[in-house]
């Protein structure tokens, strides 16, 4: 750990960590998740809304002792390797890729989706893919540049939902949220989880920059706690905001009678004419959430795949960093040759999934890890521990499997997909690196 080509520099605070944490989540506040109300209607999809939302809280303050406890750049992938041997740390640390690799392709589709309305000669597809070669640029030119971006950018887009909000609760009405409640039944609130998880999906990504973060066992518990704490509160705001204008079916179907990923200007349109200067201007902002997002989940995700290579449980060239920038950019660039290779298949709806998959597999071993850590080192120094032990990791291992077992029975073929990728990098990992650890 001392080779100067493996270690990373340390320039992060507590408030570019806050930037990061909002930013990597905050896209899902503007699209996908209104998808969830189609299965479950607004009941549905709030009561698994507000179960995933107690998940992550749960979640967020078991990780982050893990975090502060063991400050590397891989995150759970550390933390299983430390807990649970190699076998699991695999798996960990491959879901982990799993889920940082997949979401950014959708989220390039997205934003491509956006600058399309405004250009529509430009097309969908060449606007994502420049889009991953730029980000991925502003990523290798060092971890400082890119995290006080997305600080600028996630502000920017956190100030864009408050304005939303600010606009939209004066035409609140309960009636519309009491309309056609529960159109499925209670059974509509389990395929409502993985919209209800991409609300959230992508804030444990603060973990995998501890390297980089000026006295990590303080400034982790500080970026983690303001961003999930923002983070809940703009869920509820967002929520009950868009539905609460003309009901669940307003910001679900297009005038046309088609899905729609673009739930805040279907809300608007029912406020707003589409020519009003305001529209306009939100739907323009909205698009820094989809960047903050995309930009920060590929920071993440080149950490990720970093450790993955430093530790050598793959080809150990991801495990280089960049002499002049001092950033994981083989890592990067690889992660970026992936993501364009998934965008180009054109299913974005399956790769948000299968990144839900991973997310899902994460959490599990995390909190399995935050249990099997206290009993085998408990001497270890935590300058964090999680409140109300061991409740906090037993109600997010409890909901994290409630979850994988529902998105599992309503998507069984893309669980197969997702536990083919495991199983076939496993046997490659197991012919190929694991007899040199």
């Amino acid at each position: 750990m001392t080779n100067p080509a493996q270690q990373l520099k340390r320039t992060l605070n507590a408030t570019m960590l806050w930037g990061l944490g909002v930013g990597y989540v905050i896209s899902g506040m503007y699209f996908g998740w209104n998808l969830g109300l189609e299965k479950g209607g607004t009941l549905g999809m709030g009561i698994a809304t507000l179960f995933i939302a107690l998940m992550y809280v749960a979640f967020t303050f078991s990780y982050t002792e893990l975090a502060c406890a063991i400050p590397k750049a891989g995150g759970a992938f550390d933390y299983a390797g430390r807990t649970m041997g190699k076998d699991l740390a695999f798996f960990a640390g491959m879901a982990q890729n799993i889920e940082f690799i997949f979401a950014p392709p959708a989220i390039a589709f997205a934003i491509g989706a956006y600058f399309n309305l405004f250009f529509p000669q430009l097309p969908v597809l060449g606007i994502a893919v420049a889009v991953y070669i730029i980000f991925t640029a502003l990523n290798i030119s060092g971890v400082k540049a890119a995290a006080t971006f997305e600080l600028v950018i996630t502000i920017m887009a956190v100030g864009e939902l408050l304005l939303f909000a600010g606009i939209t609760l004066p035409h609140f009405d309960t009636v519309h949220l009491k309309k056609n409640a529960l159109p499925a039944g209670w059974t509509g609130i389990f395929p409502s989880i993985p919209f209800a998880i991409w609300f959230f999906l992508g804030i444990e990504g603060i973990a995998n920059v501890a390297e980089e973060t000026k006295n990590p066992q303080r400034t982790i518990l500080k970026g983690f706690g303001s961003a999930i704490l923002t983070l809940v509160v703009l869920c509820a705001l967002t929520f009950i905001s868009s539905v609460g204008v003309a009901g669940w079916e307003a910001v679900v179907y297009t005038k046309e009678g088609t899905t729609s990923d673009s739930p805040l200007p279907l809300a608007l349109s029912h406020i707003v004419t589409n020519n009003a200067f305001l529209y306009h201007m939100l739907i323009t902002v909205g698009l820094f959430g989809l960047v903050a997002s995309f930009h920060g989940i590929i920071l993440a995700a080149g950490r990720s795949s970093f450790e993955f290579g430093r530790a050598r449980f793959a080809p150990q060239w991801l495990g280089k960093v960049n002499r002049r920038f001092q950033t994981p950019s083989n890592a990067l660039i690889a992660n970026m040759v992936i993501g364009i290779i998934a965008l180009l298949t054109g299913k974005t709806g399956e790769i948000i999934i299968l990144s839900v998959f991973g997310a899902l597999t994460l959490y599990i071993i995390s909190m399995i890890a935050v249990i099997r850590l206290r009993r085998k080192e408990p001497a270890l120094e935590r300058p964090f521990k999680v409140p109300f032990y061991p409740l906090f990791p037993f109600i997010a291992l409890i909901l994290a499997c409630i979850s994988f077992i529902a998105v599992i029975v309503y998507n069984f073929k893309l669980g197969l997909v997702y536990l083919g990728l495991l199983l076939i990098s496993y046997i490659l990992f197991s012919l190929f690196f694991k007899k040199s650890l």
